[in-house]
């Protein structure tokens, strides 16, 4: 039996997430992969907010509120009966 499981270490001991269903003290061999947390989709913005603060122009705001305004309008057609 092969089985993935996931566990938090404790000193010496890992705790598991969940019963592996073998008996108390049945002998196992332990491959131990440490998991890096996900990263924070969010955190790439953090990292680079500002980034082009130097280099922002009023007219940059006017292009991203065009923009914004732009998807605001209804782009469905009506169709005639």
């Amino acid at each position: 039996m092969v089985r993935l499981t996931h566990g938090t270490v404790r000193g010496r001991t890992i705790e598991l997430n969940e019963d592996l269903g073998l008996r108390d003290g049945q002998e196992v061999r332990v491959q131990v992969t440490p998991v890096t947390p996900a990263a924070d989709p969010v955190d790439g913005l953090r990292r680079c907010a500002g980034a082009l603060a130097e280099e922002w122009t009023e007219e940059d705001d006017r292009i991203l509120e065009g923009i914004r305004e732009d998807r605001k309008r209804d782009t469905r057609r009506e169709i005639s009966e």
